[in-house]
């Protein structure tokens, strides 16, 4: 599914062929890991601190978190300020915004420097019912405790329900892809070098060996920014959950003069407009689960679409697609140091779907653990903190479900016979592995049993194909997305194509045919 941004970005800003093709190969002070947000501000400031830098993306520039965001700017965050005021206290919710406002303040002034368009609005965290009303009133006091300059308001203009919400004026929505294009741009005047279609397979080879599908770099320092590190080294899968959510694309044909608005409860309802040469394009966001434990996605995306079409009832549907962000065990990101005491490989992670401003945040942080000059605030984004027992209860919990889901896996793979009850030899051909007369029905797949091995078997634009159902990260047992038409790994976040490819980590490799 192709967002809104990327179905429009420039051959630049998706990583046109010169990017992917240039060799890739020499030795650099830093090896940047992905090329989102996160990695290329990253870059940006270490090539304008006189470092030598490289960029390795896997598949295209964007083709992460952030080409696929509702990319708003905003320090007023859904329920953000209230879960970490709840968690940490006034002092670190303070640095935590101060990070988010230097984020803000950074990404809108390249904007400037790049005439890259931005739209300025409110960000509104409401109550669409009255059961909200308690949450949406505990982020107005936690964002006035921070210093924000928020208000209160018993109504605002929206067609859908909407009680009262906090309000803070003057934030910002932007195309991240006119962001990353702007960056790359950025990038290269600095002297680093970006290279695309090289997925990194090994970071920590020997004399800073950094491998790659199209060849091999050296650096001093690797920089993994890639929504989860694909590194085991640090247990950062153990204190993230990976989750999906989705959007829908709505060309309205007026104006709306609608403000990025969010509900401040479930079912979360995340609304931004988008500038359209005829009309406007309404952006509604929501319908999010753990990545590979949703019974149906497609089923939630309706629901979305449903609410979305009964409050504009004149829209016409263009665009669909989904985001997959990592929710923090104790509310902040993690920053800095992969392994506690060596900074050879530095981590960004934990937005929690707040990324266009925490990314700079980041960013920031990185550099300056390269560069010795951290910022004051860093405090709430270290990777490594005292405060970890904040966050204790909820790694249990989170961790005692990945382990449900490894049991439930393999439990319903090996009660569950091939396709059509027939036998499969030891070792099909691939192209025949599923050919039974009860294969799955177009856009379908299920896990089935081949021996006691689980195998994963889908029907995609009318190929029939069959995978090992094995995600090669922990071993969890992938589960099959009738939305995306993935195999989604429940444990830890791993997505992978019907075929096999790997769309997302921390897995570094695909899942073989069966």
């Amino acid at each position: 599914m192709t967002s809104l941004w990327l179905a429009s970005a420039s051959d630049t800003g998706r990583g046109g062929e010169r990017l992917a093709t240039e060799p890739v190969g020499g030795r650099y002070d830093v090896a940047v890991v992905g090329a989102g947000l996160t990695g290329l501000t990253t870059a940006v400031l270490l090539g304008r601190a006189g470092l030598t830098v490289v960029v390795l993306e896997g598949r295209y520039v964007g083709a992460g978190t952030t080409g696929h965001s509702t990319a708003k700017v905003s320090l007023l965050q859904g329920t953000r300020m209230s879960a970490i005021a709840a968690q940490h206290g006034p002092e670190v919710l303070g640095k935590y915004v101060a990070g988010n406002r230097l984020g803000q303040e950074w990404l809108l002034a390249e904007c400037a420097r790049h005439d890259v368009p931005v739209q300025r609005r409110a960000a509104v965290t409401y109550a669409a019912g009255p059961q909200q009303l308690p949450a949406a009133e505990a982020e107005h006091q936690a964002a006035l405790s921070a210093g924000l300059p928020v208000e209160w308001r018993e109504s605002f203009d929206a067609p859908f329900p909407a009680l009262a919400g906090t309000w803070l004026p003057e934030q910002a929505q932007v195309d991240p892809m006119d962001v990353l294009a702007a960056l790359v741009l950025e990038a290269e005047a600095a002297g680093v070098v970006v290279r695309t279609a090289a997925r990194v397979t090994d970071a920590h080879g020997k004399d800073g060996a950094v491998v790659t599908t199209r060849g091999t770099v050296h650096a001093d320092c690797v920089v993994l920014a890639t929504g989860i590190p694909f590194a085991d080294r640090g247990g950062y899968f153990a204190r993230l959950e990976p989750q999906r959510s989705y959007a829908l694309a709505l060309a309205v044909p007026q104006p709306t003069g609608l403000q990025m608005s969010i509900t401040a409860g479930a079912p979360i309802r995340s609304v931004r407009t988008a500038p359209a040469d005829d009309g406007e394009i309404v952006i509604v966001g929501g319908a999010s689960h753990v990545v590979g434990r949703a019974d149906s996605p497609r089923a939630r995306v309706e629901n979305l679409l449903t609410w979305s079409r009964r409050w504009f009832p004149d829209a016409r549907v263009v665009g669909r697609w989904s985001a997959q962000d990592y929710h923090p065990v104790d509310e902040l990101p993690y920053v800095g140091p992969l392994l506690p005491r060596d900074s050879r490989a530095l981590v960004a992670t934990g937005f929690a779907k707040w990324g266009m401003t925490n990314a700079v945040a980041a960013a920031h942080m990185l550099a300056g653990h390269l560069t010795g000059d951290l910022p004051e605030w860093g405090d709430a984004y270290r990777s490594w903190r005292r405060r970890e027992m904040t966050g204790l209860a909820e790694a249990v919990r989170l961790n005692a479900a990945v382990a449900a889901q490894m049991a439930g896996g393999y439990a319903r793979a090996l009660t569950n016979p091939e396709p059509g009850g027939r036998p499969a030899p030891e070792e099909p051909e691939p192209e025949t592995a599923a050919t039974t007369d009860d294969t799955p029905a177009e856009g379908m797949g299920c896990v089935v049993r081949r021996g006691l091995h689980p195998v994963a078997v889908s029907t995609v634009d009318g190929v029939t194909r069959a995978v090992s159902a094995v995600c090669p990260h922990l071993g969890g047992v992938v589960r099959w997305n009738d939305e995306e038409r993935s195999w989604d790994c429940p444990l830890h976040g791993s997505r992978f194509a019907a075929d096999g490819e790997l769309l997302e980590g921390p897995a570094t490799r695909g899942l073989p045919a069966r």
